[in-house]
């Protein structure tokens, strides 16, 4: 979005926070708490996985991001793995997300055959699933259709990489938690309460547009 697409959908989430004294932003937060603790960490049967990269530190996963790829690692080896989508492109080092989850996960013992694919062309997580879908689009055998695909990623990140991938199109898809179980701390607290902003922020903003007829701000978050 612009700057004034993203100023007005900020307004809008604002608004809504004010005018319900803030229950709003208490029902995103639950919603996002309710999908961390629920989502499994195996998916029902053999699926594309798709894993969301994270800021390196020094060109090399940090801790969040190896906990994606050790659970992408654990289903690879149970045969869960149809293909695999390591998504993010450079947000600041040398190399981009993908790659260097691609060496991790080769250091590791990744197996052999694996089909590994990068996707590195993107810096948040709608641009993930974006590019992500036009590869699956290019290279599947469904012409053009979707292949089932899990969603692995921590899980106070879960509920914003469903939304997104609803809304582009990946109608047949599981969230898959990178963590075993969810572990409440001061620092996931915090994380969980910034990805419910986020969510109330790209769902009051859709929803806002959709009834004004707003379509930039519809178009981008699709």
């Amino acid at each position: 979005m612009s700057d004034r697409d993203v100023l007005h959908a900020a307004v809008v989430a604002v608004l809504a926070v004010v005018l319900t004294g803030g229950l709003v932003w208490v029902a995103y937060a639950a919603h996002v708490w309710r999908i961390a603790r629920r989502s499994p960490v195996v998916p029902p049967g053999r699926m594309t996985l798709l894993v969301f990269g994270r800021r390196l530190v020094q060109d090399w996963p940090e801790h969040d991001y190896q906990q994606r790829l050790a659970r992408a690692l654990a289903l690879i080896r149970q045969e869960l793995a149809e293909q695999v989508l390591l998504l993010g492109g450079c947000s600041g080092g040398r190399i981009s997300e993908a790659a260097a989850g691609a060496a991790w996960l080769r250091q590791r013992g990744l197996p052999a055959g694996t089909d590994l694919q990068l996707e590195q062309a993107s810096v948040d997580s709608l641009e993930n699933l974006r590019h992500a879908r036009s590869l699956l689009q290019e290279s599947g055998p469904l012409s053009g259709g979707l292949p089932p695909v899990a969603l692995i990623t921590n899980r106070y990140h879960l509920a914003r990489c469903q939304w997104l991938a609803r809304r582009l199109g990946f109608a047949d898809c599981v969230l898959v938690a990178a963590e075993p179980e969810l572990r409440l701390d001061q620092r996931y607290v915090l994380r969980l309460l910034l990805e419910s902003g986020y969510v109330m922020w790209i769902d009051l903003a859709l929803r806002w547009a959709r009834l004004i007829g707003h379509r930039r701000i519809a178009a981008r978050l699709s």
